[in-house]
Formats: structure tokens, sequence, C-alpha cells
């Protein structure tokens, strides 16, 4: 696939870059520089190779699901300007 002039100018207009004519056609090398990459990337086999999250193996930490410092409601809404039935009361935003 190759980007015209054109292309390149919509889709920096999509974007929302702003880029001079002079300039269209070093972004359009750019782009076609970056599909070749991709093109390149597609021709490498990984059938077989699982998904990975980093180039090391490692798992990471877990810590134990427990509740260390809960059931503090009333704590927590005496901070609260306006406090009804348990919850934040907050202004109608919404008409």
């Amino acid at each position: 696939m190759s980007i015209d002039l054109e292309t390149a100018a919509r889709v920096a207009k999509l974007a929302r870059i702003r880029v001079e004519e002079e300039a269209l056609p070093a972004l359009a090398a750019e782009f076609n520089t970056i599909l070749g990459f991709i093109e390149q990337l597609e021709e490498v086999d990984v059938e077989g190779v699982e998904p990975m999250t980093s180039v090391t193996p490692m798992a990471l930490r877990r810590r134990a699901d427990v509740v260390t410092d809960g059931d503090q409601q009333d704590k927590i809404l005496e901070n609260a300007p306006d406090a009804r039935e348990g919850f934040f009361a907050v202004p109608k935003v919404v008409e």
C-alpha cells in the first residue's frame, strides 16, 4: 500500500495536525516507511507463539484479598456536607 499526498493530507486533517503544503511529501514518505515496516512484520511466522506481556518471564506478586479496615461508613459520612440514608447527597445536575 502506498500513501499519496492527498491521503497524507486527509490523515493530517483527521488527526487535527496542521501540515503545510510543502511538508506533505515528507509526511507521505514517513507514512510509507511505517507501512513498509508493518508489511515486514506481517511476513514473520508467529504460528504457535504465545502472546506475552513482557520480554522477560515473570509473575506478578499478589497480595491476599482481605478486608483490612472496612465498615467505616459512619466515619466517612461525617466528612460529607450532606449525607442521606447512608450515602453522600449531591445536587441534581441532570434536568
